[in-house]
């Protein structure tokens, strides 16, 4: 019975989102179009005030996978993550997705090619895609836009956020299947 909610609610939730929010604006007697063309026109500055933020990322990201470190380090824990239940083919998206949404996108959907669309590995894959941030780039963007230099503890909750996350996803996808 959980499983049938859970399924339902998956299915309803974006359109009810893509629905419920305008409608609820229009009732409140907002201008919903308005709204939404004067929140691109601030989207777009702050997108030019944050570029050499996603540089310095995209740079240090490219370089990381690169040089193989990324391979290493996924061989190196291999025996301790397939002793404690952790998928290994899962850890590279673990550590690319705090720093990059469309690198974490190529990396499960590479994942999903490699051991096709239904297997438990491909299901992990895409609920921890769906389930974390890419706290990272969120980080320089928004203290990036309003020039917040100290994060405080920002990162570390936000780490912590998401390694929850890959638990929690590991948990329910071997769970659900």
């Amino acid at each position: 019975m959980i499983r049938e909610i859970l399924q339902q609610i998956s299915l309803w939730t974006i359109p009810v989102l893509l629905v419920g929010i305008p409608l609820v604006g229009m009732l409140r007697g907002i201008k919903v179009y308005d709204v939404f063309i004067e929140g691109a026109k601030d989207g777009f500055n702050v997108a030019v005030k944050i570029i050499p933020f996603l540089v310095g990322i995209l740079v240090a990201i490219g370089m990381f996978r690169g040089s193989g470190a990324m391979d290493m380090v996924t061989n190196f824990l291999r025996p301790a993550m397939t002793r404690i239940g952790f998928p290994p083919e899962i850890f590279p998206l673990l550590v690319l997705r705090p720093l990059s949404g469309s690198g974490s996108l190529a990396l499960t959907t590479d994942i999903i090619k490699r051991y096709g669309p239904d297997t438990l590995v491909s299901r992990i894959a895409a609920t921890m895609y769906g389930s974390s941030e890419t706290l990272f780039y969120v980080l320089a963007v928004y203290f990036g836009a309003v020039g917040v230099k100290r994060t405080r503890h920002a990162i570390p909750s936000a780490i912590i956020g998401d390694i929850v996350a890959a638990i929690v996803a590991i948990a329910v996808c071997t769970w659900m299947q």
